[in-house]
């Protein structure tokens, strides 16, 4: 394989540019879905099971997904042709999802919506899995912490301005933050996925416009040739397991429990439809906006933090935060001051979208840097899989129903995460 170009930091910015629009329309689901199912009539511990299907349709489409767009060679490129397939049809799922009620009078809205929430996710896939593997395809080795944390930066812009959304249409433009009419989405929430829809599209659209690939010659070597057709997982991502799985179970847990666990111990409230529920919605949407904020300033300090002290010590670091500011919800005493603790998950979850990656990818073979990419996104679904199937359970017959105590129990899980950080150990290919 010949040796890769360093590049510039505004082509790093072009080629992960997507990302924004990714993490865009992720940040729209992730803030509102639990509160638009339960408006069509979804109970809080059944909710980890329409969640279920977003890291389901992960598991199967990365691999899929990144073993195709290694062998994909067009106009193009290899990776640009899944980009703008999953751009199109996630944009199409934004559309859909807040109309549920109106697309069918046979089949419960929840059920619509929580398919709609499985195209959704199913197509952020199609697209996120060839972001990762275009960073590893076209950085050297020292500019990978860069690469990652520069989509860590641009997930952070996107997400911020995605989940912020419906609360400024809501606040700043007097669009109605609720809906008169019982299981119907409130406008400011249907106009902020519509909203999504054109960001989404049109920031993945820039990056293949203004990104070239490399062609396939490029990386041919004798040791490809050698073991071509062999798929040996490194011992890197054996060891990385247990961190991502205890890290991404803490993370469903926030995503999916955090609106009703604001609105009941907050708000005072466990009705979807009452307008107190939709006011606890749209503060979790700045919540969750401050610590994708907080995780864009971070991917600026992650590079120079893990070159003094290493990526273990910096990751393990960050989600020792994290894990104390979960719990922490337990003596916040009002919302507002909810910010405090989102500023901690915020620098764990910007870590969680770097360090891990920079960790794996000098350890990986070139050309079948998609495939492994699209594996290693187990470690991300299997955790979710696991909370979405036994979360919902845990909580009402463990945790007393109260979903606040699903949040204390993600702050454990991080900080257990944190432990297994040390384990690992890194190995550049050959």
């Amino acid at each position: 394989m010949q040796s890769k170009p360093r590049l510039s930091f505004w082509q790093i910015w072009n080629m992960s540019f997507g990302f924004l629009g990714i993490q865009f329309g992720f940040a729209l689901q992730n803030a509102n879905a639990s509160r638009i199912l339960q408006v069509f009539g979804a109970d809080v511990h059944e909710l980890p099971w329409f969640w279920l299907v977003a890291p389901i349709t992960g598991m199967i489409i990365q691999p899929i997904v990144g073993f195709m767009s290694d062998k994909t060679w067009t106009r193009l490129g290899r990776r640009r042709p899944y980009f703008l397939t999953g751009a199109i049809l996630t944009s199409i799922a934004l559309i859909l999802m807040p109309n549920a009620p109106n697309l069918t009078n046979v089949i419960a809205p929840m059920f619509i919506g929580g398919g709609m929430l499985m195209i959704m996710d199913a197509s952020i896939n199609i697209s996120m899995e060839p972001f990762r593997a275009l960073v590893a395809d076209k950085l050297p080795d020292e500019q990978l912490t860069l690469g990652f944390s520069t989509q860590t930066l641009l997930i952070g812009i996107g997400a911020v301005v995605g989940s912020w959304l419906p609360y400024i249409l809501g606040n700043w433009f007097g669009i109605a933050t609720s809906n008169n009419e019982t299981g119907q989405v409130p406008m400011n929430v249907t106009l902020s996925f519509y909203l999504g829809a054109a960001v989404l599209l049109t920031s993945i659209v820039w990056t293949v416009i203004r990104t070239r690939e490399y062609p396939p010659e490029f990386y041919e070597s004798g040791h490809e040739t050698e073991t071509k057709g062999r798929l040996k997982i490194p011992k890197t991502m054996w060891q990385l397991l247990l961190v991502q799985f205890f890290s991404w179970f803490a993370l469903f847990s926030m995503w999916v429990f955090t609106t009703p666990a604001v609105a009941q111990s907050f708000y005072g409230t466990t009705d979807p439809n009452a307008p107190e529920f939709q006011d606890a919605g749209n503060w979790v949407g700045i919540l969750f906006g401050i610590y994708n904020g907080v995780s864009a300033v971070i991917a600026l300090l992650l590079p120079i933090v893990a070159k003094k002290i290493g990526k273990k010590a910096t990751h393990a670091s960050a989600l020792v935060i994290g894990g104390i500011s979960f719990l922490s919800f337990q003596i916040i005493p009002d919302a507002n001051l909810l910010i405090i603790p989102m500023v901690g998950i915020g620098i764990a979850w910007g870590s969680i979208l770097a360090m891990p990656y920079a960790m794996l990818a000098n350890t990986i073979p070139a050309k079948q840097m998609g495939v492994f990419m699209g594996l290693f996104n187990m470690s991300i679904t299997i955790p979710q899989i696991v909370n979405g199937l036994t979360g919902g359970l845990i909580l009402k017959y463990l945790l007393y129903n109260n979903p606040i105590n699903s949040i204390l129990m993600a702050g454990v899980s991080m900080i257990i995460a944190a432990g297994f950080t040390f384990m690992v150990k890194e190995k550049k290919v050959d």
